[in-house]
């Protein structure tokens, strides 16, 4: 199985169901599991890269090398740098002061 499946063999951030997510749900900005580009509005932004720091660093405070998760947002983003930066820049992830290790620090409604 790869990493973009879950066990049920559909798409990671695909619906159960195979329909469309609904209008309130991140995971209609993803195509086959990965996000092809942060969306315009602000509120779809966030709650995007939410959704994505809880799928690539599922822990909170563990720290993680920048190739880490560089790679982790690499299965879920077709710009790993550009959403990686969203997370720190929306307070969600912090680093080291120069950048070799990120940590989530908030838990979002997206965590299991």
């Amino acid at each position: 199985m790869s990493a973009e499946q879950t066990s049920g063999g559909r798409a990671a951030g695909e619906p159960v169901s195979g329909e469309p997510a609904p209008a309130g749900d991140p995971r209609r900005f993803l195509r086959s599991g990965r996000l092809e580009a942060l969306p315009r509005r602000w509120r779809d932004k966030v709650a995007v890269t939410r959704y994505l720091a809880a799928q690539a660093l599922p822990k909170l405070l563990e720290p993680v090398t920048e190739r880490e998760l560089t790679d982790r947002l690499r299965e879920l983003s077709y710009d790993p740098a550009g959403t990686r930066r969203a997370m720190v820049d929306h307070g969600l992830v912090q680093r080291t002061r120069d950048g070799a290790e990120y940590w989530r620090t908030e838990r979002t409604e997206y965590d299991a």
